[in-house]
């Protein structure tokens, strides 16, 4: 799977189609809780996820134990092109788990996107990175050494859903949102969901033409099954 192709395939697409054909497979509990917005309303989040656990922690660091797999900032060691940072912060509602130098440390390592169930800081400066989309449910100035803290990486985590209280994200589901909102899509559909998504959204196209130029709604929606 070429992941960049991909991503540039579902960021020709819109959040509400990609949704509607989940639904219709169903799947309709994989869109992220509706406070999880883009920091501009421009940005598209499109790709692999990598995962992040954290959560509230009140330890100083020389009190945490040894942990090999995050030693020497190992948080971003193992992203690669065209992934997108997911973070599970577990209700931590203060500080900023990620920032604009860990965003910066991201894009380099080649995460295209940044999804925090949780807060960041330094929000201007997150926003002029180039080429990454940052989604999070709120900005903070509250640095978070010994209030929360990343205690994993590349595991399965949960996220805080909409239509469900938790949402899944295993490493490697695709992630896909935009001023809408969040959507998880499990990589073992993927191709069916962006396959249906993309004849979807052909049909949309033909009938706003038709409706723009006043063909009755019913007639439209008569010939084509969708509004």
């Amino acid at each position: 799977m070429d992941v960049a192709q991909t991503a540039k395939r579902l960021k020709a697409l819109y959040s509400a189609v990609v949704y509607d054909i989940m639904d219709e497979m169903g799947l309709p509990h994989q869109c992220l809780d509706l406070a999880i917005a883009p920091l501009d309303r421009s940005m598209q989040v499109a790709g692999p996820a990598y995962t992040v656990m954290a959560g509230p922690d009140m330890r100083e660091r020389d009190e945490m134990p040894p942990n090999t797999k995050l030693a020497d900032f190992g948080v971003f060691t193992q992203m690669y092109d065209g992934c997108v940072v997911v973070v599970g912060a577990a209700g931590e509602r203060q500080s900023g788990i990620w920032g604009e130098l860990m965003s910066n440390a991201s894009r380099a390592r080649g995460a295209t996107g940044v999804v925090i169930d949780g807060g960041i800081r330094d929000g201007r400066l997150v926003r002029e990175i180039d080429g990454l989309g940052v989604f999070a449910r709120y900005t903070s100035p509250i640095e978070s050494l010994r209030r929360s803290r990343i205690h994993d990486i590349e595991i399965p985590i949960s996220m805080t859903g909409t239509t469900t209280s938790q949402v899944r994200v295993n490493p490697g589901d695709w992630i896909f949102g935009d001023e809408d909102g969040v959507l998880v899509i499990p990589k073992d559909a993927l191709d069916e969901v962006l396959a249906k998504s993309e004849e979807a959204k052909d049909i949309e196209d033909k009938v706003r033409e038709e409706v723009q130029a006043g063909v009755p709604v019913i007639d439209v929606y008569n010939k084509y099954g969708r509004l």
